[in-house]
């Protein structure tokens, strides 16, 4: 049932408009001038106010700004027996949803007012999918009960009311992104927009464009002027994934942008102000790269006010149970099947190594459920280098032999069975073999060739075609 607050000083007013809107099935209540609609607001908001306009202490357009100071977006119509184009004009730049003159047609009222109801309900379900938006990325979707993940969901909630920027590490596949949204949703900027940019897989010139917008004519395609991400993360958040596969210049052009807040569109005169938190994320090691020089130290210090270091899935096993069950719902409500996991395949699941974290299992899950055609996953479904797995024997392969090794040979042949098994795994994806490996793909291509196996990649992919 809706809510109707109608706000006249004409009694007769009053009684109509009960009448007409009563017989609706609307929830009815009346107020004899702007201040008293106020009060009553306050203590119980209404869907829609139908207020006149000339009325003694605090007629309606007074009544229509202070509503849209405290409840934005309540839906307001206004009456009056003095229209005026000014005062209708003025009636509209305040938020008016719609304005009638006295004497009105009484069906024309109620269409407007019907007009003015259907508005709520679509700003309700706008809401309602901003907040499922949220909880999608919210803690509660970072699987994990261990002693290590509860000092990192401490630290989300403790990050969030503030405005530092946070660097958030740790090894491919670990949900660096998951903490990103996260944080954002639980701060004051959660309303505004989350932007997400891989800094890896552009070239120097594309982000820099990209984050920074152009105008038109500053290269050959920029036919007109567009906002970089920054600028539409204003007011929300910007979080730059892999920033340690920045170049140097770009390096320093993101520095001056933290410091000054301000931005300069790619062939622009002159900067602009944004207000955009900053969260970026790395799987590799700042702090030694800076060290080496191939990472502003300034930049590093700048990124890292607030630093989160995500756990290997390896060093919380205690939460692959979870995971697992986790997965299995999300893949099984996709198909509409129902699947759990054998206690002996679950076994295989918690004793493997997980190079690839939280990404591989959720991967080896979805293939799992894909495959079985039984009530309950087997082993048979996991891959075979997880049922094959173990520790103990993959540790001795390393024991010093008695007769010696020729080192670089070595070295050489379990690099190759490295970057081998890392294809294996991403049916032959360089980008996510590059990312097991934790090296940019430039650095993978370059063993490609010094192995010759660049082709066994092509292979893989189309395999798994």
């Amino acid at each position: 049932m809706s809510s109707l607050l109608i706000v006249d000083d004409e009694q007769s007013y009053r009684q109509l408009l009960t009448l007409v809107f009563d017989g609706d099935g609307h929830q009815i209540r009346t107020a004899i001038n702007g201040r008293e609609a106020l009060a009553m607001i306050q203590s119980e908001p209404a869907d829609v106010i139908v207020s006149d306009v000339k009325m003694p202490d605090m007629d309606g357009i007074e009544l229509l700004n202070a509503v849209r100071e405290q409840q934005p977006d309540v839906g307001f119509v206004l009456m009056t027996a003095f229209a005026t184009v000014d005062t209708a004009r003025e009636a509209f730049k305040l938020g008016a949803d719609d304005f009638i003159q006295k004497p009105f047609d009484v069906e024309e009222l109620k269409a407007i007012v019907k007009k003015a109801l259907e508005k709520q309900e679509l700003i309700r379900e706008n809401q309602a999918f901003k907040k499922a938006q949220r909880e999608r990325g919210s803690i509660k979707n970072i699987i994990g009960h261990s002693v290590k993940m509860q000092a990192v969901y401490q630290m989300i909630e403790t990050v969030a009311e503030v405005q530092s920027t946070v660097l958030v590490t740790g090894e491919s596949g670990t949900g660096k992104e998951l903490v990103a949204r996260a944080i954002h949703d639980l701060s004051p900027r959660a309303e505004r927009p989350f932007i997400s940019i891989n800094c890896g897989a552009f070239t120097e010139t594309l982000l820099e464009s990209e984050l920074f917008g152009y105008v038109k004519g500053s290269f050959t395609g920029a036919n007109t002027n567009r906002k970089g991400l920054f600028e539409a993360a204003n007011r929300g958040t910007i979080f730059l994934d892999e920033i340690g596969e920045m170049s140097p210049s770009m390096q320093v052009k993101l520095l001056r942008v933290l410091q000054e807040r301000k931005v300069r569109p790619v062939g622009a005169h002159e900067e602009m102000p944004v207000d955009a938190r900053v969260i970026a994320a790395t799987n590799r090691d700042l702090k030694k790269m800076s060290d080496e020089g191939t990472f502003r130290e300034d930049l590093f210090y700048r990124i890292s006010v607030i630093p989160i270091n995500l756990p290997p899935l390896r060093e919380r096993k205690e939460d692959i149970s979870e995971l697992v069950t986790h997965f299995i719902r999300k893949f099984c409500d996709q198909t509409g099947r129902k699947v759990s996991i054998s206690p002996k395949a679950a076994h295989f699941l918690e004793n493997y190594a997980w190079h690839g974290n939280v990404r591989e299992l959720e991967h080896t899950i979805e293939r799992a459920v894909a495959l079985e055609r039984t009530d309950e996953i087997q082993p048979e479904r996991l891959p075979e280098h997880i049922t094959n797995y173990n520790p103990t024997r993959i540790q001795n392969e390393f024991d010093f032999p008695d007769e010696g090794i020729n080192m670089t040979t070595h070295l050489e042949n379990l690099e190759k069975t490295y970057v081998v098994e890392a294809l294996k795994r991403t049916g032959g994806n360089q980008t996510k073999a590059a990312d097991l490996l934790q090296m940019p793909v430039r650095s993978l291509r370059h063993l490609l060739d010094k192995h010759s196996i660049r082709t066994l990649s092509a292979q893989m992919r189309s395999s798994v075609d």
